[in-house]
C-alpha cells in the first residue's frame, strides 16, 4: 500500500466495517467509526497494509500488526470472485515471510459471515475474549472471536 492508496482504501474500510459491523456492535462504538478514524488509524500502518487492485480501483486489503492479522476487508463488488480466497493466502504468505507460524485475527461476535470465510480459508475459532479496540477516544472494550492459524502445517508459502 502507497499513500496515494490512501484514501480509497480508507473508504473501502469504512463502508465494510459498518456493511458488517454496525448491525452487532454497540452504538457507542459505530458512532466513532468514521471516515476520518478509519482514514487515521491507516494512515499510521501504511508500511503494514497490502491491497489488492483492478486496475486503479482497490477491491481489498490487509493489514498486519505483529502477529496478528489486524483488517481484512474485501469490497461487495470483487465477493463471489476469489478474490478473498487469494487475499488470505498473500496475508498468510506475508506473515510467514515475517517468521511468524501461529498467527491470529479478531472478529466481532456475531459477523457471521466472516467467521464462515475464516473457517473456510482454514482459520480455527480458539475462544470468545473481550478485547480493547482501538478509537479516536480510547480503547473499547469489545466482543471477539479470537481465531488462529498453524502455518507451519502448511509447508510453508503458498503456491502461486
Amino acid at each position: 500500500m502507497t499513500e496515494s492508496d490512501l484514501a480509497q482504501t480508507a473508504a473501502l474500510w469504512h463502508a465494510g466495517w459498518h456493511d458488517a459491523h454496525a448491525a452487532i456492535c454497540p452504538p457507542a462504538l459505530t458512532g466513532l467509526r468514521t471516515l476520518a478514524s478509519f482514514t487515521d488509524r491507516l494512515n499510521r500502518r501504511i508500511g503494514n497494509s497490502h491491497v489488492a487492485a483492478l486496475g486503479n480501483e482497490i477491491l481489498g486489503f490487509f493489514t498486519l500488526e505483529e502477529d496478528e492479522l489486524y483488517q481484512f476487508y474485501v469490497a461487495p463488488a470483487a465477493r463471489g470472485s476469489g478474490l478473498a480466497s487469494r487475499l488470505i493466502s498473500d496475508a498468510e504468505d506475508a506473515l510467514l515471510a515475517a517468521g511468524i507460524t501461529q498467527p491470529w485475527l479478531a472478529c466481532t461476535v456475531g459477523n457471521d459471515r466472516a467467521a464462515r470465510f475464516y473457517e473456510k480459508a482454514g482459520w480455527r475459532r480458539v475462544r470468545t475474549e473481550s478485547l480493547p479496540v482501538e478509537t479516536s477516544d480510547g480503547p473499547f472494550t469489545l466482543d471477539i472471536w479470537r481465531y488462529e492459524k498453524d502455518l507451519s502445517a502448511e509447508g510453508g508459502v503458498h503456491p502461486a
